[in-house]
């Protein structure tokens, strides 16, 4: 199932698309399901699957529901209800170098390309701190670009859920970056990846009954300038060097992260050097069997 996280008059609520393009308030049900984490904590205590859980809640639904669509064109113009996080993950990690394509690019941005190529073939991943939970936009929310840089991209990315130590599910992301900090030095990664708003999450959580396979899943991204599409492209997990299953292996080796823990996997989608992102830039990740992400760009 796909769940929604939004907010009516300031107060959370969770729902789940129940039908194609119909989403159920479980929220409404009871106050006790108003969000992911609180329903993936019922799944363990009850052994129970989350859909399941939320099946049954749905059941008992009845009128609280609303079009999808509904809830996007509300979003979009800040009106409840309105979209929130699809899981508040108390961090962010993502891995690098996980495409060839991004390996290629980054060794062109880069001073010292030898690294790039190295970690693209080693045992042991590229992964990194992105983001806390203030620094994560919401779907619809404003992505950030640094004011000391002079090369911004967007990256699309799959991103998956821990719980429990184990994968429990997936979003979208873009995992915003500085090449041109990146590609001065790679020491300074951390300020080239991590600021503030720099990374979103959304529009929704899946569970892997409904995500499927997760290494072969179409990303898209578009990038739309004062409504004009100046760039588009798109890749497919399967061409991943690293499985989801992998990352969040290497991560969590001699290091746990709490529960809600969002990892993003890295991209096979990049503009190329010549564009750079501006103020006011709509940018939209698209995953299969997931959901579109939209944004607009600020710079911070």
């Amino acid at each position: 199932m796909r769940y929604y996280q939004f907010t009516i008059d300031g107060h959370l609520h969770l729902g789940v698309e129940a039908a194609p393009g119909r989403i159920a308030d479980l929220t409404a049900v009871s106050p006790h399901a108003n969000s992911v984490l609180a329903l993936l904590r019922a799944a363990e205590i009850s052994g129970k699957g989350m859909d399941e859980i939320a099946g049954g809640l749905v059941k008992r639904a009845k009128g609280a529901a609303f079009m999808l669509a509904d809830l996007l064109v509300s979003s979009e113009k800040g009106r409840d209800p309105r979209l929130a996080l699809p899981i508040y993950a108390p961090e962010v990690w993502a891995a690098g170098v996980t495409y060839q394509d991004s390996m290629r690019e980054r060794q062109a941005e880069s001073g010292t390309p030898d690294i790039y190529a190295k970690i693209y073939v080693a045992d042991r991943p590229e992964v990194f701190f992105k983001a806390t939970a203030e620094r994560i936009v919401p779907p619809f929310g404003k992505v950030g670009i640094r004011k000391d840089s002079t090369w911004d991209v967007p990256e699309p990315e799959l991103a998956f859920v821990i719980f429990g130590g184990k994968i429990v599910g997936y979003t979208s992301g873009n995992d915003m970056s500085s090449r041109s900090i990146e590609g001065a030095n790679p020491l300074y990664l951390p300020q080239a990846k991590m600021y503030d708003r720099s990374c979103s999450i959304g529009p929704c959580f899946v569970t892997p009954e409904t995500a499927g396979n997760p290494q072969k899943l179409r990303v898209v991204l578009r990038i739309e300038r004062r409504g004009k599409e100046v760039f588009s492209g798109e890749s497919n997990t399967a061409k991943m060097k690293r499985t989801c299953v992998e990352i969040a292996d290497w991560l969590q080796r001699h290091n746990p992260v709490p529960d809600g823990t969002t990892v993003l996997t890295g991209t096979g989608t990049i503009p190329p050097p010549t564009f750079t992102l501006k103020a006011g830039d709509r940018v939209s990740v698209e995953i299969e069997n997931i959901g579109t992400l939209v944004n607009t760009v600020t710079v911070v």
